[in-house]
């Protein structure tokens, strides 16, 4: 590094934001993450004795993926060397690997190479790691927001240990909102800064477990409040917390784990006939601004799949509903999904469609080819009856209750049930109509 490097460096760290100042140095000053670096966990016990193998820290923003690499890069004896994989390209990567294999050669000194976001990395970058990690050149450490098992080559992935990151607690945010402010060498110590309570209690909250979306606010609250006369500080209120976050920056992604789970608890609210938590789920997606055709689809699906013949009316209300909001677009179409929502939530349920059509395929998919009864088939076309084709057939309208007992399963398969009508709405109904029915 030269002179000019160093001043470059030296004046970043000093004017970088509050969040990247605030960083941990050592493994002590970490808040959070208890379950991976609490003092009887092997990852703490790995890096106090310098004894790392590659890792991937899988989490959501804020939460400590890249302070703890930093945490490492303080610690460790060996090399250290830092790239983004939404700017790296081969010809950096091939800068660390022949640093890496010199300081091997030379001085026996491994190198720990930490990729930020390393699912951008597409699958060839991820292949041309892969042989340095396996033969020890590299030390790989990865950080990513997405699911790694989904995101990360699974070679990779087999020659490191996965540790997930939780979002932080209202605590440890408080914590470090009150560690930032009153920090003079980093932090906004030097501003005579006040917190009330209730301010730190609203960031905490709405930061949603980021550490940095709550220290950017109170960065921003310091930078931009005057002093009160009075005693000449600096009061972080209530009032000034609420500007400083004006919404809530949901950590939603529409194509990461978030938007998974967010459906995944929408869909299981609504299965599950929690109304007020499948309207919450809609509402976390409407903010953070999914697709409403996308939900719509959801909805459908949910009243055919989980509802069904229990009211067959839960499948026309939400098709309804996706003509309806493709129309008329949002913010009224969040009525539409709330109303139609709501109604699939609370409406019986049955999932006796599903099992009958997968026992039905699965019987299709395990049999060879079923010719279809003579009675039952077309008899319209030249020649048919002379090859007997739908003779014998009996016409159910000519009969009681429309209805005459005759073979319609193939030969064989006389007997086989696949409908089985829940005991439960309309589908209740179904199966005493059929129980009528057979029993004439």
């Amino acid at each position: 590094m030269d002179l000019f490097d160093y001043m470059r460096s030296a004046t970043q760290e000093k004017e970088s934001p509050l969040a990247s100042r605030m960083r941990p140095r050592t493994l002590d000053e970490v808040v959070g993450q208890k379950h991976i670096i609490g003092k009887d966990k092997l990852l703490y016990r790995a890096i106090r004795a310098d004894q790392l193998g590659s890792l991937i820290f899988y989490g959501p923003p804020g939460t400590g993926k890249t302070t703890l690499a930093k945490v490492i890069a303080n610690t460790t004896k060996a090399g250290f060397r830092q790239i983004n994989a939404t700017a790296a390209g081969k010809k950096d990567m091939e800068e660390v690997v022949k640093e890496a294999k010199d300081s091997l050669g030379m001085y026996g000194r491994k190198t720990i190479l930490f990729v930020d976001e390393i699912h951008r990395f597409n699958k060839s970058q991820q292949d041309y790691l892969l042989p340095f990690v396996e033969d020890g050149t590299l030390i790989l450490i990865g950080a990513t927001t997405e699911n790694p098992y989904f995101e990360v080559n699974g070679a990779l992935l087999s020659r490191s240990r996965i540790f997930e990151l939780k979002a932080l607690e209202r605590e440890e945010i408080k914590e470090l909102i009150y560690r930032a402010v009153s920090d003079k060498e980093n932090g906004m110590g030097s501003y005579d800064v006040a917190v009330d309570e209730a301010a730190a209690d609203f960031l905490a909250d709405v930061a949603g477990g980021d550490a940095r979306a709550a220290l950017n606010a109170v960065e921003l609250g310091v930078l931009t409040t005057e002093r009160d006369p009075s005693d000449a500080k600096i009061h972080l209120t209530l009032d000034v917390a609420q500007e400083c976050i004006q919404k809530r920056a949901m950590r939603y992604d529409k194509d990461g784990d978030n938007h998974y789970d967010t459906i995944s608890a929408f869909i299981k609210s609504m299965r599950g006939s929690d109304p007020d938590a499948a309207v919450y789920y809609l509402a976390r997606m409407l903010y953070a601004g999914e697709d409403i055709k996308f939900i719509a689809r959801r909805i459908m699906i949910c009243a055919s799949e989980d509802v069904g013949n229990a009211d067959p009316r839960a499948l026309m209300v939400a098709v309804s509903a996706a003509q309806a909001v493709e129309r008329v677009g949002m913010p009224e179409a969040q009525i539409i999904l709330a109303q139609a929502v709501a109604y699939v939530a609370t409406a019986p349920k049955s999932n006796a469609a599903v099992c009958a059509i997968s026992e039905a395929m699965e019987a299709v998919k395990g049999q060879q080819h079923m010719p279809v009864p003579a009675h039952l088939q077309d008899a319209h076309y030249r020649g048919s009856a002379d090859l007997g084709r739908g003779t014998g057939y009996k016409y159910a309208h000519d009969y009681p209750n429309h209805y005459v007992k005759q073979q319609y399963l193939p030969d064989g398969m006389e007997g086989q049930v696949f409908y089985r009508p829940a005991e439960s709405g309309y589908e209740k109904d179904i199966r005493e109509f059929m129980r009528f029915l057979h029993s004439h």
